[in-house]
């Protein structure tokens, strides 16, 4: 699951809309919608504004491997 599908998954389960979290980080809601579609990559720095305005953790969207 890419990064994109998962930001969708985290804002739909803490109920914000694609217009709200948009709005929140300085984007528009047709780049967020990209995002969250897998057409446009979101940046580690977007990211990380991202997950901040949902109340979540970098981890929660993005997969790191320790080995």
């Amino acid at each position: 699951m890419n990064a994109g599908v998962k930001i969708a998954k985290l804002r739909e389960a803490k109920d914000v809309s694609q217009a709200a979290l948009a709005k929140a980080v300085g984007i528009t809601q047709s780049m967020l919608c990209q995002i969250e579609r897998g057409t446009k990559t979101v940046t580690l720095p977007l990211a990380i504004q991202i997950v901040k305005a949902l109340g979540a953790r970098i981890t929660d969207i993005v997969d790191i491997d320790e080995e």
